[in-house]
């Protein structure tokens, strides 16, 4: 695929170096003809014009060869880009956690890059010497062996040169470390955006980005050093290689005259030579670059994959899961113990329905990542006969419409669809939604409730027609009375699923009657298997764990759950036998639990019709209840605004800018950088190119006196006098270039460390409305790739830009001052070079822009298939994956190559128009044979040779400095957005013990999510009292959570205020307002470092404290059992914790705070019975004299609250005691409690 294409692209290479040697011997014939008045005049004008065919042939083939190098290099990107997706699809869990994804994300987007750059240098690193060796040789036929000692000074230069390019290759593989530590915190940060703004961390995680990137400059500053100097030896070796030679020529004999011919012939292959060896230093840090981006991406595809022969089918084994003396592992670091899954030895038969149980961090989840390969198998075998579907706890989904997100790419059948949908009570949802079940779910479902996003999973699973499906836990984030429907109808005996194989994760013992099997885990062992009954009959861990929760409920009153007993008592009094476990059960249970367990039968007997009657209401009312249960979001709110059209659209397409790149964002960057440092560059390279230009002056001024003088001795210009001129032209041009390159990779590196600075300070001060929608990775693209483009290839293309155009301006004086006449065809070629570089650049930088766009939805869906890889490789669809992947590729790859081919377009057009001003200069040369001096002839041809080149170059640099400021554009966009409100207002700081009470007082409070939507509350006027404990609940969209924002301030108010102990929170800094509250959120984030930073990241408390609230928090005996206790190690996202110990995490983090008001947002929603007891009896205790309000997921989790609020369509609807609100039956709590089975 890449051989041929890439064999002929060397070869018209080849060709087109070869072609650039007709130029210097063309020269010398034109100089003769001008110095011989005997020649023929049509000789002169063969040379012209064949000088001009011979230009035009080498143009048109080399721009060839780099529109077939480019292609092929994109193709490599692309290429590459692929592998690493691929890789990533496939990476066991211990490479997972040394690749973090922003570390993968560098793969994708800068390393690759810069491989696929390096195919463009390929040619150039072995082109450079054999130009510079064939260069050499037509010297030596010129200048005889004092050539050598312009070799000698090239080879002296060698090791210099090995040293820089060995040093800066060692800067690049450190810079690349840091920058990948620094994407992969930016890249937590972006996805914990909402939980540090809830905690008041923004400052925290900023301090520890701009350590890193203060690391990661420091590296930048000794690489700029190292390039400045590179700069300063390759642009001062061609020179250097001239001035010996041109010396050892003079001074070795009296004979040697350096005559025009000589002199120019020999400038035009020092020029020749100056190319190549201008870009070797380009050449030898790109291979230095790419050495460092191939070790990493040999690391990376190197490391580990999943072992695909964990898990496999047996057709002989009838059972559609066994797993024999299984000992499993997630794989540990050095110096870290790995987590073990032992002793698993379990079957399932086909068709089955087992329950796996035990309490948080027992293994459950463990178990059947196991059985999905996901964990390394250490020992035994598995084997799983069948197709796999995957119902993860934490719920993932697609930034694509609800119905693609339940299909997921099979094909549909409304029939089947229609069901699944109803039985995961999906319809109220659908109904509710302003574009159904074409409505766009956000990234990770950020318009969608815990609930609704659970649901959405088990109807793909139910979608799948997989033979096999793992369920972990997914009903305990729906209200026990839409579980139930969701078991009878979908995953129970009865349900959809029926006749398939589900495992079940879960916490609700009402469903374990109705289990085939159950398997009992602790310690991350199988202690006990069987039957319900059967395990009842050993009273070990599953009586006991059983026995412990109808306390509970007993004692907690909870109606869902009594519910869920009575079913239990109904099933055993089917039975003898389970009669007579009944009668065990309230023995062991106690005597006032055994009352309570027989006022359950007695009830059940007595009231069999009314229980019925309740249960039918249910069934026949889920829609109702359905939106009980579920927590109102923020963007389902916004997506209601609206027409339906709008509606179904969240994330809306990233705007490219149109048209040139504005003036403002140039003096954005030269402020970026400082006056001084954007000014003293432009000065230095016009006096360097001012002695490059001076120094070809006075080698045509001697020539000229070298050949009118008869003498040995010359009249004007002693060769002494020649060579201190020349020489000092050249120290001067070297110093003068060296302060350039130096002044000018510390101005971009300054501005590339301040713009990261504001970019990053804008970033985590925007409103969260923000983040809800633009994805992840369109802003993650700004902090990497954009950033990259700052800190390595502006600084590049400046230098080169300013040095070119210096150049140009000094060329064209020189041909103009050499040949006045040449002005005639130099205006009209000049207003030509305008016009052409006008059109393409106005058609590169759009391309370039949407280039970028098309970049940003690669590294969305990158970070999107990471986060829920699990599940595409339990539904086995990574080539689907991957095809989506190479699809958005391609797209990018296609911009590139239109930028490319416009750039060939450009570059065909302005050489020509070059080698025009060529043509012209040597036909007024010929024209003129008798009236203009050799020596000028010499000068002006060489010029007029070489103003091809560097003309090119400069609409290059050009372009390309246009085309990537486009990035600086782009950052700027997002420095400029619209902040929240200031993190501290210091005219107005509350005093150190507020809130000492925690009385809260909303006064005609109104919010709404952005400007132009609707207002989701509504004149809504309460007060909470010091120490009260409220809940609030509603239909989805009342308003619960819209008001625990406004608390927070994560919205703003849009009428009325919100007093905390007599202080409007509107007045005082954000900073102020959050850190002085607490939250446990729904969904526990925790970020990668120690366990402490994740407690503490200020370093605010002591250690004595934090052990406090670890004890509290029931963590401390798992924190003491790690090796480093407070300093262990937290992978990203929490990974090596369970969902429910990550929930601990969170409740240990608000025990550490002790606010005077906390609020629970669903806090207990993703852990087991008993831990859930533990923790709402710690914030009974901990909290006792706080202020507590408490969103509510199931009803009777505020039944023990002071009063409950009831919202709805955003006002309060209730405001009472939970008894006042049950004892009026027209109430909406009534009606609401009487769904949930409380009343």
């Amino acid at each position: 695929m890449f051989f041929l294409p890439f064999f002929l692209a060397t070869l018209l290479y080849l060709f087109s170096e070869l072609m650039v040697f007709a130029t210097p011997r063309l020269l010398s014939l034109l100089i003769k003809f001008t110095t011989d008045s005997t020649e023929p005049a049509w000789h002169g004008y063969f040379y012209a014009i064949l000088l001009m065919l011979i230009t035009l042939l080498t143009t048109f083939v080399k721009n060839i060869f780099y529109y077939i190098d480019q292609t092929l290099a994109t193709q490599l990107r692309s290429s590459i880009m692929s592998a690493v997706y691929r890789k990533a699809l496939v990476l066991s869990n211990s490479s997972r956690r040394e690749s973090t994804v922003g570390e993968i994300v560098n793969l994708m987007s800068i390393d690759s890059q810069r491989l696929s750059d390096t195919l463009l240098f390929v040619n150039l690193a072995w082109g450079a010497p054999f130009v510079i060796t064939i260069a050499l040789y037509e010297l030596w036929q010129l200048l005889g062996p004092s050539v050598l000692a312009g070799l000698a000074v090239l080879i002296l230069l060698t090791p210099i040169n090995g040293f820089v390019a060995n040093k800066i290759k060692l800067l690049q593989t450190s810079q690349m470390k840091f920058k990948d530590k620094r994407i992969k915190l930016l890249t937590e940060i972006i996805n914990g955006i909402k939980v540090l703004k809830l905690y008041a961390w923004e400052d925290s995680f900023a301090k520890q980005v701009e350590r890193i990137r203060s690391d990661e400059i420091s590296v930048l500053r000794r690489s700029a050093y190292l390039q400045a100097f590179a700069s300063f030896v390759w642009l001062t070796t061609p020179y250097l290689v001239a001035l010996a030679s041109f010396a050892t020529f003079v001074l070795v004999s009296e004979e040697n005259v350096l005559d025009a011919e000589t002199a120019f012939v020999a400038i035009a292959l020092f020029n020749i030579m100056r190319m190549p060896i201008t870009q070797l230093p380009a050449t030898v840090a790109q291979c230095m670059q790419a050495q460092v981006a191939l070790e990493r991406l040999g690391k990376f595809l190197g490391s580990s994959d999943i072992d695909l022969t964990s898990v496999c089918q047996d057709k002989e084994e009838s059972s559609a899961i066994a797993v024999q003396r299984g000992q499993f592992s997630w794989g540990a670091l050095k110096d870290e113990e790995s987590w073990t899954l032992k002793d698993v030895d379990m079957t399932v038969g086909q068709g089955n329905l087992v329950a796996v149980v035990g309490s948080v961090g027992s293994g459950k989840s463990s178990l059947i990542s196991a059985l999905l390969g996901e964990m390394q198998r250490d020992e035994g075998r598995v084997i799983v006969n069948g197709n796999v579907a995957y119902v993860s706890q934490q719920a993932w989904l697609q930034n694509a419409s609800l119905k693609d997100n339940i299909t997921w790419g099979e094909a549909y059948n409304e029939q089947k669809y229609r069901k699944i949908i109803d039985a995961c009570a999906l319809q109220p949802d659908l109904d509710m939604l302003p574009g159904g079940d074409q409505t766009e779910i956000g990234e990770k479902g950020i318009n969608l409730s815990g609930g609704q996003k659970q649901r959405v999973s088990l109807a793909r699973a139910a979608y799948s027609n997989a033979d096999i499906i793992f369920l972990d836990d997914p009903l305990s984030a729906v209200d026990a009375h839409v579980g139930r429907h969701i078991f009878q109808n979908l995953i129970g005996p009865n349900g959809l699923m029926k006749g398939k194989t589900r495992i079940l994760v879960t916490h609700a013992i009402w469903v374990l009657p109705q289990m085939d099997e159950i398997f009992v885990m602790q310690d991350g062992a199988l202690v006990e298997r069987g039957t319900y009954t059967q395990l009842l009959y050993k009273e070990g861990n599953f009586s006991q764990f059983l026995v412990q929760h109808i306390n509970k409920n007993n004692d907690n009153n909870d109606g869902d759950e009594n519910d869920g007993i009575e079913e239990l008592c109904n099933q055993l009094d089917e039975s003898l036998n389970g009669k007579v476990l009944l009668r065990q059960l309230s023995r062991r249970s106690g005597r006032s639990e055994g009352g309570r367990l027989g006022s359950f039968r007695k009830r059940r007997r007595t009231d069999s019709t009314e229980s019925s009657h309740r249960h039918s209401e249910c069934e026949n009312d889920i829609s109702d209840s359905t939106r009980n249960l579920e927590k109102d979001s923020i963007a389902l709110k916004e997506l209601k605004v609206g027409d339906g059209k709008n509606g179904q659209i969240l994330i809306h397409e990233e705007k490219a800018e149109i048209g040139k790149v504005k003036w403002k964002v140039y003096h954005f960057y030269c402020l970026a950088m400082g006056a001084l440092t954007a000014i003293l560059p432009i000065l230095f390279f016009t006096i360097a190119q001012v002695c490059q230009a001076g120094s070809n002056i006075w080698l045509a001024q001697f020539s000229k006196s070298s050949t009118s003088s008869d003498n040995a001795t010359v009249d004007e210009f002693d060769r002494t006098g020649f060579l201190i001129g020349y020489g000092g032209f050249g120290v001067g041009q070297s110093l003068f270039f060296y302060f350039g390159s130096l002044v000018t990779w510390t101005g971009t590196m300054v501005a590339g460390k301040n713009i990261h600075k504001r970019l990053l300070n804008n970033i985590l001060h925007l409103p969260m409305s923000f983040f809800d929608t633009n994805p992840s990775g369109r802003v993650m693209n700004r902090m990497s790739k954009e950033i990259d483009v700052l800190d390595s290839v502006l600084p590049m293309l400046i230098g080169a830009g300013l040095s070119c155009f210096a150049q140009v301006a000094t060329t064209l004086i020189v041909i103009i001052a050499s040949t006045p006449i040449v002005t005639i065809v130099i205006i009209p070629m000049m207003v030509t070079y305008y016009f052409i570089q006008s059109v393409y650049i106005a058609t590169g930088r759009q391309i370039k822009r949407i280039e970028a766009l098309a970049k940003s939805p690669i590294f969305s869906f990158f970070s999107e298939s990471l986060q829920g890889v699990s599940l595409i490789r339990a539904f086995k669809k990574q080539e689907d994956f991957v095809q989506v992947c190479q699809k958005k590729i391609d797209k990018a790859a296609n911009a590139f190559i239109c930028n490319l081919a416009i750039n060939r377009w450009l570059l065909v057009r302005l050489e020509c128009l070059g080698n025009v001003i060529t043509f012209a200069a040597a036909i007024l040369a010929v024209a003129g044979r008798g009236t203009i001096n050799p020596g000028i002839v010499g000068l002006s041809i060489t010029y007029a040779l070489n103003v091809t080149v560097i003309l090119n170059w400069l609409v290059r640099m050009t372009a390309e400095i246009e085309a990537n400021i486009v990035s600086v554009e782009r950052i700027r966009e997002y420095i400029e957005e619209e902040r929240e409100a200031p993190w501290t207002v210091e005219h107005f700081k509350p005093y150190s013990s507020w809130p000492d009470n925690g009385r809260i007082t909303f006064s005609q409070y109104e919010a709404r999510y952005r400007p132009g939507l609707e207002l989701v509350v509504k004149e809504l006027s309460c007060q909470i009292d010091s120490g009260e404990k409220v809940g609030i609940v509603g239909r989805t969209g009342a308003g619960k959570s819209s008001l625990t924002l406004g608390l927070f301030r994560i919205i703003e108010a849009a009428g009325g205020k919100i007093y905390i102990d007599g202080i409007d929170i509107a007045k005082i800094g954000l900073h102020d307002l959050r850190g002085r509250l607490s939250i446990i959120p729904q969904d526990p984030v925790l970020f990668s470092g120690t366990l402490r930073i994740n407690l503490d990241p200020f370093n605010n408390y002591s250690d004595v404290d934090v052990w406090q609230a670890l004890e509290n928090a029931h963590l401390k005996d798992y924190v003491k059992g790690q090796m480093h206790a407070l300093q262990t190690t937290i992978d990203e996202g929490g990974s090596n914790l369970s969902v429910g110990q990550r929930q601990l995490v969170c409740l240990a983090r608000a025990l550490l705070r002790r606010s005077k008001i906390l609020v629970l947002d669903e806090a207990t929603a993703a852990v087991d019975l008993d831990t859930d007891d533990l923790i709402q009896a710690t914030i009974r205790k901990e909290f006792a004299e706080c202020t507590i309000i408490t969103i509510a997921h199931r009803l009777n989790n505020i039944m023990d609250s002071d009063r409950v609020m009831v919202l709805d369509k955003g006002k309060i609807a209730e405001f009472a005691t939970p008894a006042d609100l049950l004892s009026n039956k027209e109430s909406i709590f009534y009606g609401m409690a009487k769904d949930a089975g409380l009343v």
